[in-house]
Parts: C-alpha cells; structure tokens; sequence
C-alpha cells in the first residue's frame, strides 16, 4: 500500500492492483455510521453522481478502527475563488446530492463532525474532543465564545426536519475536470441536520482549499440562492435564519482551533469582519 493523503478523520491509501487501483480508508470511528455513509456514497454513485464508488462494506479492525475501500477517481481540479460564479456552481452540485439523498434515513449519522456539531449533548459549548479539549481554553477569546453561544442558541431553537446531506462541503472535497463536476471526496462527513443548516454550512465554507476560509457575505447569499432555484423551492424565514446561523460554525471551530494551536488567524479575522452581521441575519 502506498500512502496516498492523510486528515483529522482518516488515513487514507491507494491499493494498487494489476487492473485497477482502490483507495483503502482507515479511520477512528463508529462502524454503524461508517456503513451508513457508505450506503448513502452508493445510492450517490449508483445514480450517476461524480463521486467514487464504494467497493466494499465497513468492516471493524479493533475497537479503534473502521476499514473500508471505494474506487480510485484521480484527476480534475480544485474549483479556487469564492466570486458568485464558484457560489453558483458549487451550490447546483450540492443541490443535486441533496435531490438524490432527500429519502435516505440519517438516525444513524450521529455524532456529526465536530465542524458542524452545535449543541452537543451534556450541554456544552464545544463537541468532546480530547486533546483539544485538554489544552489550555483561556487561549481562545470570549468574542469567539460568545458569537459560539448566540450560534448555537440560534440553532438550537430550530424544530426544522432532518435531511442527509454533506457536512463538509469545502473546495478541497471536490474535483472538477473541463468544466464539470469530477469527483467529489469526504462520505465520512455525510451528516443528519436540518437542509438549511446543511446548505448554510456549506455557503459559507464552499471556497476554502489549503486553508479553510469564510465566504463572503455576497457569496454565501448567491450560494443559498443558487441552491434554492436549483432544488426549485424557497427557504422559509426561518430556514434562511437557520443558514446564516449554521454558515459560522464551521469558521467558529477553526477560529478556536487557532487559538489552540496558535497558527495564523485566518478564521478569526473572519470572524471579526463578518460575524456580526451573520449572526444578526441569523436573529441570534
């Protein structure tokens, strides 16, 4: 096996055969939602969506580890830049798995990915983590803590259903070859939330590459409004709230980790000049 990437959910390596080659994925997870995952990656791919198949079910190795393996799908672009045509695009993709997932059960996708999990149970602000957890929390500033809790709040007052869908709908997750959706990465982070809260996560996260970012005010709106033409159906008042609210978590998450880990405050800065007004579109 060669090592081929590596990330906070995964190791990830290329199985080469004589004929073909398959993506073997090793991770600290549970087995019931990895299968879970998988069997919403395959009614993706079975139906024609660009995204790799899966080639085998969820098996446990130990108490610590899920192996599983899907086809290897090379190739293709990052689609770079966060203007209202990379929103638009990127939005009719996620549309369009939304559309094929839409009757998928998703009981079993929980605990979502800590990016996207608000509210954990327990009552805390932040998901259970360990060795984040275990680091030194005074390093992350109160302005970050409390635009978490109005967040949070705001999303916790939601009763909106729960859909299966894309948690971590980011630019580096997704190929794009001539033009046209080529591939799209990460089932690991298919999650069980509100479509709102889905697609408001992913309009303020879809530019972020190399280094996870926030979109935009205007981008986001055209991302939001992008997905609504292309699912032919308008977000109620309350679930336009729900998306502003649910488009700071994810840099909310970042914004803390790079406290922790004092790296550059790309996420923070971001914060700073946007937050606000976010959270004031979200009423929270």
């Amino acid at each position: 096996m060669i090592p081929a990437a590596g990330g906070q959910m995964s190791n990830i390596y290329r199985y080469l055969m004589e004929d073909t080659s398959a993506v073997v994925k090793v991770r600290s997870e549970s087995l019931e939602r990895i299968k879970h995952c998988l069997e919403a990656q395959r009614v993706a791919a079975n139906s024609g969506f660009p995204c790799p198949a899966p080639l085998a079910d969820a098996e446990a190795l130990d108490a610590a580890a899920v192996v599983s393996a899907e086809e290897w799908r090379p190739g293709g672009e990052i689609l770079r830049g966060h203007d209202g045509g990379s929103a638009r695009r990127s939005a009719v993709l996620l549309a369009e798995l939304m559309t094929l997932l839409v009757r998928h059960p998703g009981q079993a996708l929980d605990p979502p990915p800590p990016w996207v999990h608000w509210n954990p149970p327990g009552g805390g602000l932040w998901p259970p983590n360990g060795p984040v957890d275990s680091m030194d929390q005074t390093l992350v500033p109160e302005f970050i803590r409390e635009c978490a809790r109005r967040t949070g709040a705001r999303l916790g007052r939601s009763t909106l259903p729960r859909v299966v869908g894309h948690g971590d709908w980011e630019a580096q997750n997704i190929r794009w070859k001539d033009g046209r959706p080529w591939s799209v990465y990460d089932w690991d982070s298919l999650v069980s939330l509100p479509e709102a809260a889905i697609v408001g996560a992913a309009s303020g996260a879809f530019a972020s590459a190399e280094v996870p970012s926030l979109a935009p005010i205007e981008s986001s709106r055209i991302f939001v409004a992008s997905y609504e033409s292309a699912r032919e159906r308008t977000f109620t008042g309350d679930e336009m709230e729900i998306a502003w609210a649910a488009s700071m978590w994810p840099t909310l998450h970042n914004a803390r980790g790079e406290y922790l880990f004092r790296s550059a405050p790309v996420a923070s800065l971001a914060v700073i000049d946007q937050g606000e007004e976010r959270l004031n579109l979200a009423k929270a």
